[in-house]
C-alpha cells in the first residue's frame, strides 16, 4: 500500500456479480481490487427493482465472500411507490439513501467512480451534493452499436461532461462515444486480469490436435459470433483436420449453435461444455493452442485479455477492444463478418501457435492488464483528480 493508501473511493454500477448472475459484472469487481491496491474501496451495486422490499428502497451489504473477492459490497434495491411515479425518481431516492447508509456505516469516500453511463448522472448528482470529484468507466456496447435512445444519450452526455476524467475501456470505444457527441476528458484504461487465476502452462503447445477455444455467452443475437466462427472451421475443416473446438458458455441460442455445428459437419470436432467456473475457465485457457474471438463487437475483450495471460495466443475479428491488444506478437486481428477472413486467420494461426512463446504473451498480457498495472492507472487517474479537487 502506498501514500494513497488512506484514499476511500465508491465505485457505483449497474453490473456486479450475483448469486443468480455470478459472472455479471466480474470486470467491475476486478478493477475494484485493482483499486484496493491504493486505496480502501467499497462498491455500490444498482440491484434493480424488488417487490418485497419495505418502503421505497432497500440497501444491504453483500455477505457472501465468493462474490465480494474482498470488496465492500452494498447493494440497493428500489420499488415504485405510487407517491414516486417514476422508477427513475424511486432509483435516485434509493442513491441518496444508499450513499447515506455507507457513510452512516463508516465509509465516507474521497472520490466517486462510476461505472457505465446508466449511473454515470447518479454519481454527478451525489459529487454535486457532497462535493466529491467524480471519475467515470465506459464498458457499454451500446455507444459502439450505436443504440441509445434519445433521453439515454442526453443523461450520458449531461454526467460524462461532469465527469473529471472518463476513462473508456478501449480506444475503440473512446472513438464512438466522441462520435456520439461526449464531449470530456478521455483517458483509456483497460480492463484488468486476475494473474493469479489466469497464468501460463509451460506445457509445450501446437503439436498433436490443436484445441482451438471460444468463450462466452450464447445469446440469441450471437453476440460472440458463434455461428460465424462455425462457418468458418467448416471452411478450414475441407483443408485440415488438425484441430477441435471447445465452447465454454451457455445461454437460449446453445441448442441452435449446437444444431449449426452438426449441419456444418463438425460435430464430431466441436464440443460445447456449458457455463463454467472462473478457475475451469482459465483451466480450458491453458489447454488450447488457441483462442478465438469472432464477435462483431466489443469494446474490450475480457476473455481475449485473460487468455493471453493463461499465454494463449489469440485470433480476433477487427471488433473494437483487441484492436488495442491483438498484435502479431500474440496473435492475428483479420475482419469482421467475413467467415472466409477467419477460416484464413485460422488456418494461418493454426500453424504459428508451435511458434509463439507461451511465456513471453503472458507477460505481454501481465505488464497490461495485471491488477498491478491497472492498479497503478487508476491511482495516477485518482491523483490527478484529487489535485484539481484541491487547487
Amino acid at each position: 500500500m502506498d501514500r494513497q493508501a488512506g484514499l476511500k473511493i465508491l465505485m457505483m454500477t449497474p453490473w456486479y456479480p450475483t448469486r443468480e448472475r455470478p459472472a455479471a459484472g466480474v470486470f467491475v469487481r476486478e478493477q475494484a481490487k485493482a483499486a484496493g491496491l491504493h486505496g480502501q474501496v467499497a462498491v455500490l451495486h444498482f440491484a434493480g427493482r424488488r417487490a418485497d422490499i419495505p418502503g421505497t428502497c432497500h440497501v444491504e451489504q453483500e455477505t457472501d465472500e465468493a462474490l465480494t473477492e474482498g470488496v465492500p459490497t452494498y447493494r440497493v434495491y428500489y420499488r415504485r411507490l405510487p407517491v414516486l411515479r417514476s422508477s427513475r425518481l424511486a432509483r435516485l431516492y434509493g442513491v441518496v439513501a444508499a450513499y447515506r447508509h455507507i457513510a452512516g456505516a463508516g465509509f465516507r469516500p474521497d472520490i466517486l467512480h462510476a461505472h457505465v453511463y446508466r449511473v454515470a448522472h447518479y454519481a454527478a448528482l451525489l459529487g454535486w451534493l457532497h462535493r466529491l470529484p467524480v471519475v467515470a468507466t465506459e464498458h457499454s456496447s451500446h455507444f459502439l452499436e450505436g443504440r441509445l435512445k434519445r433521453g439515454e444519450l442526453m443523461r450520458a452526455r449531461f454526467a460524462l461532461r461532469r465527469a473529471r476524467l472518463v476513462l473508456p475501456v478501449s480506444s475503440a470505444l473512446q472513438r464512438a462515444m466522441e462520435a456520439c457527441g461526449i464531449r470530456a476528458r478521455f483517458r483509456v484504461v483497460p480492463n484488468t486480469v486476475d494473474t493469479r487465476v489466469f497464468y501460463p502452462n509451460l506445457a509445450v503447445r501446437g503439436q498433436g490436435t490443436k484445441r482451438v477455444l471460444a468463450v462466452g455467452l450464447l445469446d440469441p443475437a450471437h453476440k460472440k459470433g458463434i455461428p460465424l466462427l462455425l462457418r468458418a472451421l467448416a471452411l478450414v475443416k475441407q483443408k485440415r483436420g488438425d484441430w477441435c473446438l471447445d465452447v465454454v458458455g451457455d445461454g437460449a441460442a446453445r441448442g441452435e449453435c449446437e444444431g449449426l455445428a452438426v449441419a456444418a459437419g463438425l460435430g464430431g470436432a466441436v464440443v460445447f461444455h456449458g457455463m463454467k467456473p472462473r478457475a475451469e475457465v482459465a483451466d480450458f485457457m491453458r489447454r488450447a493452442s488457441l483462442f478465438v474471438v469472432a464477435s462483431p463487437v466489443e469494446t474490450f475483450g475480457a476473455a481475449a485479455a485473460e487468455a493471453l495471460a493463461t499465454g494463449t495466443p489469440v485470433l480476433a475479428t477487427r471488433c473494437g477492444g483487441p484492436e488495442d491488444f491483438v498484435t502479431e506478437e500474440v496473435g492475428l486481428l483479420v475482419p469482421g463478418g467475413d467467415p472466409e477472413a477467419l477460416a484464413r486467420g485460422l488456418d494461418t494461426m493454426l500453424d504459428r501457435v508451435a511458434l509463439l512463446s507461451p511465456e513471453r504473451i503472458a507477460r505481454y498480457a501481465a505488464e497490461r492488464f495485471s491488477l498491478e498495472a491497472v492498479g497503478e492507472q487508476l491511482r495516477a487517474v485518482y491523483a490527478s483528480c484529487l489535485t484539481e479537487a484541491g487547487s
